[in-house]
């Protein structure tokens, strides 16, 4: 189990984008037409074998568009985590009685959406995949757009929340993580983490902060700055603090 995809919200898809285009030497390989039925529009690029995600919502009403509204602006949004055992996962799901908001099923590619007011922090999907190494929502030649000059992979996510703990222990039993594999405020995935920290910022529960393995932290940093991506020290698009590791 790890982290797959992580996705960002916002107002305008375009300009956050070319943001991460243009820092990380990434590609957009995919516009999903099925996150049409969601009113979004969407972009995901290829980070290594692991996604970013850009949605926009293009209609009136939409959970993102609600979600925009509530944290005052672009943020973080959904945590994409691929199972090795979707069926497992979905009885882990029901054992602690959180709802599925959406389900897909594909021979390739299976999915649910839990309710995020339930979980807590972010819109949570547990994906599986066939085979494992495949990634449906990325488009059919995803592999082509893949660059990793200056990035690698994702090292983990953090989500603040007013109750840390709180939220950390029902991710724990939802995921089914076990106790050695969770620290003060982190649940460690097989290769990747998801930490729970304090609101910082006084937007509300949500996802705050996403961290890129990168070739050349310093050099990376550097580019930022002149792209006027840094504040206060921190790489920040979209509203959403980028560490580098």
């Amino acid at each position: 189990m790890d982290l797959r995809q992580l996705v960002m919200v916002s107002n305008l898809r375009d300009p956050i984008v070319d943001s991460l285009c243009d820092l990380f030497d990434i590609k957009v390989s995919f516009n999903d037409p099925g996150v049409a039925h969601f009113g979004l529009e969407n972009a995901v690029l290829p980070v290594g074998t692991d996604f970013l995600e850009v949605v926009s919502p293009v209609e009136e009403n939409t959970t993102a568009g609600r979600y925009l509204d509530r944290r005052g602006g672009d943020g973080g949004y959904m945590v994409i985590i691929q199972v090795d055992d979707f069926d497992e996962a979905k009885n882990n799901v029901k054992e602690n009685n959180i709802s599925v908001v959406w389900e897909s099923e594909h021979p390739e590619a299976r999915a649910i959406h839990l309710h995020p007011k339930q979980m807590g922090g972010a819109i949570v999907s547990l994906d599986w995949m066939n085979p494992k190494e495949s990634w449906k929502w990325a488009g059919p030649s995803w592999g082509e757009f893949v660059n990793t000059s200056a990035v690698q992979r994702f090292i983990g996510v953090e989500i603040q929340s007013n109750d840390p703990e709180d939220m950390k222990n029902k991710w724990q039993s939802v995921l089914r993580v076990s106790p050695e594999r969770v620290s003060d405020n982190q649940i460690n995935l097989d290769n990747t983490w998801i930490r729970f920290i304090e609101d910082v910022d006084g937007r509300g529960p949500g996802v705050c902060s996403f961290c890129i393995e990168a070739n050349d932290k310093e050099v990376l940093l550097k580019k930022a700055s002149d792209l006027d991506l840094v504040q206060e020290g921190n790489i920040f698009i979209g509203g959403v603090k980028f560490l580098l590791s």
